[in-house]
C-alpha cells in the first residue's frame, strides 16, 4: 500500500518551512518516538542545509524505552549528535530540549535566537510550544494537520521560537513507513482502511509486545497464533457483533487502533533501527 495524503495546504506549507529554515538559527526537529524514522521528513535536509537541527524524539512516554534508547544511540553513531527523547508536555524536558537548541546558536545580544519548530503532523509540536510558554499559544489535538499557519511566541532570554504546520510529502513510501505513521495518527484516518491499519498493528503487538496484549486483553487465551484470530476475539469479548453473531472486523480494529494510540496497551515502538535495512522486504498486510 502506498500512501497519498497531501492536503492543498501542505504545499503552502512546503514553502513556509524552506523560507523559515533560511531564516532560522537552529531547528528542533520533532520526531515521534515510537517512529523516529518513519517520522522523519525526507525534505528536511534539503531545506535545513548548514542550520544547525536537534532531533527531538517526543512521545517518549508511549514509546518502548529500551527501544528509545536504541534510536538516541543510532543517531549518535549516525554522526547526530544533538538527539534526546522528551514528553513535550513535561517543562522541565522541554526546556532541556529548548536549551539543547540554544547552544548551538553563537551568542549575540543584538538580536533575538530563532528557533524553529519543525516536523509532520501529530508529533506534538503545538504541545512543546504550548509548554515552553507556560500557557497556550498553540491548538493542541489528536488530529493531523491541526496547525494551519506559522506562529511566533517570544520567550525569555531573547528567543524567539517558531511553530509550523506539521508537513508530509506526497507519496510515503515503502509501505511499512506508510504503515507505522498510520498506527500513530500521522495521517487522517480519512486516508486509509481501519482494518488494514489493525492488521499491521496486531502482527506487530504479536511478534514483539505479546505481553502487553495479554496484560490489556486478559481474554485472551490462549495468545491468538495470527492477526485475524486476534481481531476475532477483541470483537467479540468487546461486542463488536454484526448479526448471527459475526465480527464486525472494523469496530474490532477501532478498538485494537486506539488503545494503541491511548497507550493502553503499554509503551510500544513500531520500529526499531534494525529495521532499517530490511524497509524493502516487509510487505503490505492482506486486507481481512
Amino acid at each position: 500500500m502506498t500512501i497519498q495524503w497531501f492536503p492543498g495546504h501542505m504545499l503552502e506549507t512546503k514553502k513556509w518551512l524552506q523560507q523559515s529554515a533560511a531564516r532560522a538559527d537552529v531547528i528542533l526537529e520533532i520526531l515521534d518516538a515510537r517512529v523516529p524514522r518513519a517520522s522523519e521528513n525526507p525534505w528536511m535536509d534539503k531545506f535545513t542545509r548548514n542550520t544547525p537541527r536537534v532531533k527531538v524524539l517526543n512521545k517518549m512516554d508511549l514509546a518502548d524505552p529500551d527501544v528509545t534508547h536504541q534510536w538516541l544511540t543510532y543517531f549518535k553513531d549516525q554522526g547526530i549528535g544533538h538527539a534526546l527523547a522528551i514528553n513535550a508536555a513535561d517543562r522541565s524536558l522541554a526546556m532541556t530540549a529548548l536549551e539543547q537548541a540554544v547552544q548551538q546558536v553563537p551568542h549575540n545580544r543584538a538580536r533575538k535566537k530563532k528557533v524553529l519548530v519543525a516536523g509532520i503532523p501529530n508529533t506534538g509540536k503545538s504541545t512543546l510550544l504550548n509548554t515552553l510558554a507556560g500557557k497556550k499559544v498553540a491548538k493542541t489535538g489528536n488530529i493531523p494537520a491541526i496547525t494551519r499557519h506559522q506562529q511566533r511566541t517570544s520567550l525569555p532570554n531573547n528567543i524567539d521560537i517558531y511553530d509550523t504546520p506539521g508537513i508530509l510529502w506526497p507519496v510515503i513510501e515503502p509501505p511499512r513507513r506508510a504503515y507505522a505513521l498510520a498506527i500513530t495518527g500521522a495521517i487522517s484516518d480519512t486516508a486509509l482502511d481501519y482494518q488494514d491499519i489493525a492488521w499491521f498493528a496486531a502482527g506487530l503487538l504479536l511478534h514483539r509486545y505479546p505481553e502487553h496484549l495479554v496484560a490489556r486483553y486478559r481474554f485472551l487465551d490462549p495468545l491468538p497464533d495470527n492477526e485475524q484470530e486476534l481481531l476475532e476475539q477483541i470483537g467479540r469479548a468487546r461486542g463488536c457483533l454484526k448479526s448471527k453473531g459475526r465480527i464486525d472486523f472494523h469496530k474490532a480494529a477501532t478498538v485494537l487502533i486506539q488503545d494503541f494510540r491511548s497507550g493502553k496497551i503499554g509503551k510500544i515502538s513500531v520500529e526499531t533501527p534494525y529495521d532499517i535495512n530490511d524497509e524493502e522486504k516487509n510487505s503490505a498486510p492482506t486486507h481481512i
